[in-house]
């Protein structure tokens, strides 16, 4: 065996050639060093192939947090086939769209999830295998069960299809509040470029201890596993109820390496820390979405030593930009520059390059732009285009295919990147087109409030109109008064919400975490047409 890492299981087996005894992976229900990992990863690959797996076959992952997800994750890619991890709060309904979606062939899951499943499973004719965590077995409609414990114990171990690193390596799902979730295809050279760029700037060891809060089915939570066990160190699988069981974690296990989103950040500021935290955390990793300013400032009040990188990325390429920690204090709003590995363009509908600080939509390319949506020509088309011609080197025949991410961002004269809003989440108002996070950022700027959200909705006069909606801090009320003379004394008048709404916390997340504001927006879209009649 060589350390040529450039298949996702090599990250595995080159740190099991390395340091075999080294622990990789810590859960709930136990741990396994990186030789009995390497040797689990191998024997899930073997089963999917006694199972009859032809190459780029589906493997659906439906549990949480856990030492079998990790190792069907990595098997399945071992085998030669496609990992296709599914968001453990996904309802039955929503699961059995993705298997039908992308024609699942062997589904891992639990015995109690299989229950709930059971009626629409019978509803999806590739569905051939389904493995049960444990020892049980159960009896399936149209498809064989298989007890996890059974097939990893099979003595005949065979290898898996041959594989490129431009092969189909996973399928993440995408979630969305309106319309149905569309799946990324993303490519053993998308994910292991990923990892190996995301491990150079934070500077992963095998020193480190990650954990890894995030879903699973989310690329900056799989990200935990690949930067991880490309630098031979320890991840921890965390599923959490509470923010304090987070913060228990990160005493107990000594972690040096949490990323997380903002909605966790902004909770995680609200509760006590134990003081050996500090001690041991190395970096956080902000993703998702920008961190609020007051919430960096307390983090960092709590975290001297600690460095923040403040991080973007869009799942269609994984990972995109951070902010190198040393440029914090002067750049606090930006969202740094490309990752390595990487480019990021800020273009005109021309396809020319903005100059600086001109709005323009953040292209990017290289090695970590996706295959594209699964079975979906048009939405691909959107999205992923031939790089522009003034981009692309003269003589050059063949295209490059360049992500489109429909984000908003301008760049400074030093070449900064600063975030401005979604193309789609962006609120026209009184001639202005103003960002939802700019809003929430002068609110959360008022130590008034403990979460909020920001959207627009239609409006007879305005065009849009802003609704905001809020909850208290640690369990206070918001003087919604109060609240709004503050903003006129900060803000310029359009970006003035026309409505708060105070509501207990927290606000409702999607299933990566992030709070929903398509979800929110969706409660309030004719209230001013209403009002008008």
């Amino acid at each position: 065996m060589n350390h040529n890492t450039h298949l996702l299981d090599h990250l595995i087996a080159a740190s099991a050639e390395r340091t075999p005894s080294r622990i990789a992976l810590t859960a709930s229900e136990g741990q396994l060093d990186y030789a009995a990992l390497h040797d689990a990863v191998q024997r899930f690959a073997s089963a999917c192939m006694v199972a009859g797996l032809p190459r780029s076959a589906r493997v659906g992952i439906y549990l949480d947090k856990r030492l079998e997800t990790v190792i069907a994750s990595f098997g399945a890619a071992a085998a030669g086939c496609v990992f296709v991890p599914i968001n453990p709060l996904l309802k039955p309904e929503q699961v059995g769209y993705i298997l039908r979606d992308c024609n699942v062939s062997l589904l891992v899951t639990s015995p109690d999830r299989h229950t709930l499943l059971a009626p629409t499973l019978a509803a999806c004719p590739d569905l051939r295998h389904v493995v049960l965590t444990g020892d049980k077995t159960a009896d399936g409609s149209s498809y064989a069960v298989h007890a996890w414990t059974a097939i990893m114990a099979a003595t005949d171990v065979r290898g898996g299809h041959r594989v490129s690193d431009a092969d189909m390596l996973s399928i993440l799902y995408t979630s969305g509040s309106t319309g149905r979730p569309k799946g990324v295809v993303l490519s053993h050279r998308n994910m292991v470029a990923g990892a190996k760029s995301v491990a150079s700037y934070l500077g992963n060891h095998a020193d480190d201890t990650l954990l890894a809060a995030l879903p699973l089915s989310f690329d900056a939570g799989f990200s935990q596993l690949t930067t991880g066990f490309h630098a031979g160190a320890r991840v921890v699988l965390l599923n959490y109820l509470m923010p304090r069981d987070v913060t228990k974690a990160l005493e107990r296990e000594k972690v040096t390496g949490l990323t997380a989103v903002p909605p966790l950040w902004i909770q995680l500021t609200q509760i006590q820390w134990p003081e050996s935290i500090a001690e041991n955390l190395r970096y956080i990793a902000n993703t998702g979405g920008r961190m609020p300013f007051e919430t960096l400032k307390a983090l960092r009040e709590r975290l001297p030593k600690t460095r923040p990188f403040l991080m973007y990325g869009l799942t269609e390429a994984f990972r995109a930009t951070y902010l190198d920690p040393a440029e914090v204090d002067r750049r606090p709003d930006s969202i740094g520059k490309s990752i390595p590995n990487s480019e990021v363009l800020v273009l005109r509908e021309d396809g020319t390059e903005c100059a600086a600080d001109e709005p323009g939509e953040l292209v990017q390319r290289g090695a970590l732009v996706a295959m594209g949506y699964w079975n979906d020509v048009e939405k691909t088309a959107e999205r992923f285009k031939p790089l522009p011609a003034a981009q692309r080197p003269d003589g050059l025949v063949l295209p490059e295919i360049a992500v489109f991410s429909g984000d908003t961002v301008r760049r400074d004269a030093e070449g900064f990147l600063y975030f401005i809003g979604r193309r789609d989440e962006m609120i026209k108002t009184s001639g202005y087109r103003v960002s939802p996070t700019e809003i929430e950022e002068a609110v959360y700027a008022t130590q008034m409030v403990g979460e909020c959200a920001a959207f627009g909705v239609s409006h007879p006069t305005l065009g849009q109109a802003i609704v905001l909606i809020v909850t208290g801090r640690d369990g206070t009320s918001v003087d919604g008064d109060a609240l709004l003379a503050q903003l006129k004394r900060d803000c310029p008048a359009y970006q003035i919400p026309a409505k708060i709404e105070l509501r207990p916390g927290p606000l409702p997340r999607n299933p990566n975490g992030k709070i929903d504001r398509k979800l929110l927006s969706g409660e309030f879209q004719d209230l001013f047409e209403q009002t008008a009649r």
